[in-house]
């Protein structure tokens, strides 16, 4: 059966095709590494990779959505997305049994939910001037709580290179390889079942905190109820994140803005977001309240002025001796 071409629609090969493939051409630019970059949690992610101009992802998609006999757990997928400059589309390519619901999901996860309507960048100059630099930008949508949830747990109070190693020796030793021609060390997240089995131990070894095991722990014993959030508006699924003790503020929000795209969901409590708002917006650090008070003439689309900011590299200036990271391995 021949697909007739939409703009702005996913455009399946036929079903015996390997891999599923698409076409996605949104009705504006796209920016595959602005959107993608909350997607891709870390420089060396076992989930996701950028190699030259392609983007590589790996979700695990709902059971039901399966093409071919999986885990009640999810389908492992591949997704492999490139710019084609001249057609000004993504092309992209799926791998794995969860490859249709992968297809199915790539205008959401490159911003075709995402609406810009009340938004003025021209409130503030600088905020102007990286809108018009960056027409590319969307705020990606994975619909996917629990993968969203569990990394941002593993960065709670600790440093980014500590939990980037703490997450990838964890997924990789206890994931499943990538489905299809993934680079080379790219894993599916384990599955709800297999985070539950991790004994202490190697949470101790991969460098993770009892509080952050105990609170991982807690949201895996109701993933199902938190993943159904991922259908629902961001209020409901802050909502249901905040009932699991542990979750937060700032983990409520670094997990919406990944699964909803959430414009407005702003992380209070990072150590750096509010020094680099503030610097960009006024040349000085500010504090979360500061930074609540700047960004207030764009509630509702909060997040998105910080997306702009740290995006642009823009940062506050940074003094003292850096942190020593330490090593449980051997313990």
């Amino acid at each position: 059966m021949s697909a007739v071409e939409v703009p702005g629609a996913p455009t399946p090969t036929p079903a015996s095709a390997v891999p599923l493939s698409t076409r996605y051409a949104p009705p504006h630019p796209i920016d595959l590494r602005r959107t993608l970059g909350t997607i891709a949690q870390f420089g060396s992610d076992p989930a996701s990779r950028r190699e030259g101009e392609a983007h590589w992802l790996v979700f695990r998609a709902p059971a039901e959505r399966a093409t071919a006999p999986t885990a009640d757990d999810g389908a492992p997928v591949t997704l492999r997305l490139r710019v084609d400059a001249a057609a000004a589309s993504v092309h992209a390519d799926a791998w794995g049994p969860g490859a249709a619901w992968a297809i199915e999901r790539v205008p959401a996860l490159l911003g075709a939910d995402d609406d810009l309507d009340g938004f003025d960048a021209e409130r503030h100059p600088l905020i102007a001037e990286l809108h018009r630099r960056a027409p590319g930008l969307r705020l990606a949508r994975t619909g996917q709580v629990l993968a969203a949830l569990l990394p941002a747990i593993f960065f709670q109070k600790v440093t980014g290179q500590e939990a980037s190693r703490s997450w990838r020796t964890l997924v990789a030793r206890h994931g499943e390889p990538a489905p299809g021609p993934a680079p080379r060390g790219m894993h599916v997240l384990p599955t709800v079942a297999a985070w539950r089995r991790i004994p202490s131990w190697e949470w101790h070894r991969a460098g993770v905190t009892p509080q952050r095991r105990d609170t991982i722990q807690r949201a895996l014993a109701v993933a199902t109820g938190l993943e159904r959030g991922g259908d629902q508006p961001v209020a409901e699924a802050q909502r249901r994140l905040r009932t699991v003790p542990g979750i937060g503020v700032w983990t409520t929000a670094e997990t919406v803005q990944r699964s909803h795209g959430a414009p407005d969901a702003v992380s209070f409590g990072d150590f750096h977001t509010c020094k680099n708002v503030g610097w960009a917006l006024t040349g000085a650090r500010v504090d979360d309240d500061g930074m609540r008070e700047l960004l207030e003439p764009w509630r509702g689309h909060r997040q998105r002025v910080v997306r702009l900011i740290e995006g642009s590299g823009i940062g506050y200036e940074r003094r003292g001796p850096r942190l020593t990271i330490p090593d449980h391995r051997a313990r």
